[in-house]
């Protein structure tokens, strides 16, 4: 089974479970999206992109969508079915049907679900998605290596560290940041970070 035989950019993938709904992000979801921009600026901290107003959401959206068209990544938007609302987005991106890798970041959540389980449950089903549908063999996460919580989540599903890209991209303020790689293979999936995972759901 070869990953470029199955991922297919141009079909609409939903994933979901009782919890979490993951759906394709598309140019209208700003409007679903907004209120989080507006109330909830600290969310953004960490973002590569500057997004302090509803049209630079836009801006990131459009963007997300146009590498979908260029057949580099795949962006979902979150709904939590327990709130009833969006609220959230994450992707595949740096995908490589030749290689079967992916990305899997650009993950951000509204405070109102930090520490509920929602995040758990979109990894489980994407990554479940990625190495059992799609055939993937490595799925790589990198964060900011400044990012102590979201490194801690990764680390607390099964990541392992591969180590510290030094002075790796540019911020909004014109500083660099260093860049922590973390990767989960297809067979450490298998023999320990599915189970590890499920029995984190709740």
């Amino acid at each position: 089974m070869l990953v470029k035989d199955n991922f297919d950019f141009d079909l609409d993938y939903i994933l979901e479970d009782e919890r979490v709904k993951l759906m394709p992000l598309n140019c209208l979801d700003a409007a679903e999206l907004a209120v989080y921009v507006l109330t909830e600026p600290e969310i953004w901290k960490y973002s590569l992109v500057a997004i302090h107003k509803v049209e630079d959401l836009q801006g990131y959206i459009d963007a997300a969508i146009q590498s979908r068209n260029d057949k580099t990544a795949y962006p979902f938007i979150v709904f939590d079915k327990q709130l009833n609302k969006y609220v959230g987005s994450t992707r595949f991106y740096d995908v490589q049907l030749n290689f079967e890798t992916t990305q899997l970041g650009y993950t951000w959540y509204s405070k109102q679900v930090w520490g509920t389980g929602l995040n758990q449950h979109c990894k489980y089903l994407l990554l479940q998605f990625a190495f059992e549908q799609m055939g993937f063999k490595r799925i790589e996460f990198r964060a900011d290596n400044e990012n102590k919580r979201s490194i801690a989540a990764m680390q607390k599903m099964g990541c392992t560290v591969e180590g510290v890209l030094r002075s790796h991209l540019p911020k909004p303020d014109g500083s660099r940041r260093d860049s922590i790689v973390l990767s989960i293979t297809k067979e450490e999936w298998e023999q320990k970070v599915k189970d590890l995972l499920k029995k984190q759901l709740v």
